[in-house]
């Protein structure tokens, strides 16, 4: 398989604190995983019953958490977790990469911020995360820059 990568934009314009920039880009990074979530209540057996007990007696009740991968995102979790964190300059520039990416069936989030710590109580669009996908998918998007580059112009 090819090179796969996840990309994580934020707004530059907006001047967050370097961990509210990495705080949104962690919730970005893991929102494409959580936006695909099936969840699954976990009745399953531990073990059969034994005389005198049902199999409601030996359930293991804990919810799971399903994650349907493609083929790159099961490649990224299992890789090396490339991850590029790049910029833009406006909200219109970080909701372009965010609509060209769900338009090339790129899998992604869009972070919008409660705007309880920063930004006046108004939720705030911050971050996008773009895949894990294919390297030269993401590419046509945001361009092969290398890790910590800036970007200000989105094709």
């Amino acid at each position: 398989m090819s090179e796969v990568k996840q990309v994580l934009v934020y707004r530059r314009d907006l001047k967050m604190r370097k961990g509210k920039i990495a705080a949104q880009c962690a919730h970005a990074s893991m929102m494409v995983f959580f936006n695909r979530k099936i969840r699954w209540p976990g009745f399953r057996p531990l073990r059969p019953p034994t005389p005198g007990t049902t199999w409601g007696d030996n359930v293991d009740r804990t919810p799971h958490l399903l994650v349907p991968l493609t083929p790159e995102m099961d490649a990224w979790v299992n890789g090396l977790f490339t991850k590029i964190v790049l910029t833009v300059e406006t909200e219109d520039d970080l909701l372009r990469a965010y609509e060209l990416a769900k338009a090339a069936g790129i899998p992604c989030a869009l972070v919008t911020d409660a705007g309880k710590t920063e930004f006046h109580g108004v939720p705030t669009h911050t971050t996008v995360a773009l895949g894990p996908a294919k390297a030269e998918d993401i590419d046509k998007i945001t361009g092969p820059e290398p890790l910590g580059a800036v970007r200000t112009k989105l094709p």
